[in-house]
């Protein structure tokens, strides 16, 4: 139960975190969130663990905070606010795939003994990467449009519907474009499709644990903060 235990506290850490983070710095303290979750996370995603009995990979509690930082962003600053983190998400996972791949184009020094380490992560790096660009930027738009449709139908009530009724979706769809362009044909069927439903449910569990941190996060105040709700 060692790796379950870990798992548990680290996502306890990461919504504290990042809610800290955005009653410090604002959207600002949001956007970075969201721009070292995706790097990390997808140095994580290489990791496959055995959690609850299930095989799975890491980083998915960075990568669905990913998604509690931009419903931030649509709650209280707005759509255009929200997709702007999106995209700049999307922008530097790109910039650190190209520069991870010039630097690995190096001769390393003789007395080097890092780089076989770095050359197996970073060579299966451009298809994660890939996988991560396409299926973040699909779920990631969408997640916004239907947190603010949601927030339409309700008339900016049920915060929780909003919040929960976006992410899983988006979650479905994220977990289903990254497990088959990052994995498909790296594993049997049965374990690839074990590592899809648990990866996906592991994602689920997170949405609802975030809920009560949207909330909270909802109730403080960041130095940025409009004087107003914005529209929907």
């Amino acid at each position: 139960m060692v790796n379950e235990y870990i798992w548990i506290g680290f996502l306890l850490i990461d919504f504290i975190v990042a809610v800290i983070v955005y009653r410090l710095f604002g959207r600002v303290g949001l956007y970075c969130l969201i721009v070292m979750n995706i790097i990390v996370c997808n140095i994580q995603v290489l990791k496959i663990v055995k959690l609850f009995g299930l095989t799975t990979t890491l980083g998915n509690i960075m990568y669905a905070s990913i998604f509690f930082s931009t419903d931030v962003l649509s709650e209280l600053y707005g759509k255009d606010e929200a997709r702007r983190g999106v995209w700049l998400g999307f922008a530097m996972l790109l910039l650190a795939t190209v520069y991870m791949q010039i630097a690995m184009l190096f001769t390393p020094d003789k007395s080097d003994f890092i780089n076989p380490a770095l050359a197996k992560i970073f060579t299966l790096y451009p298809r994660v990467a890939a996988a991560s660009l396409l299926a973040y930027l699909v779920s990631q738009l969408h997640d916004v449009w239907a947190f603010h449709f949601w927030k339409l139908r309700a008339h900016g009530r049920f915060l929780w519907l909003r919040n929960n009724a976006s992410t899983m979706v988006s979650q479905a769809i994220d977990s289903v474009i990254f497990c088959t362009v990052a994995f498909w044909g790296m594993f049997p069927l049965v374990d690839f499709l074990q590592i899809l439903l648990t990866t996906y449910l592991l994602k689920f569990i997170i949405a609802l644990a975030d809920t009560p941190f949207i909330y909270l996060a909802r109730y403080l105040k960041a130095p940025d903060l409009p004087a107003q709700e914005p529209s929907a």
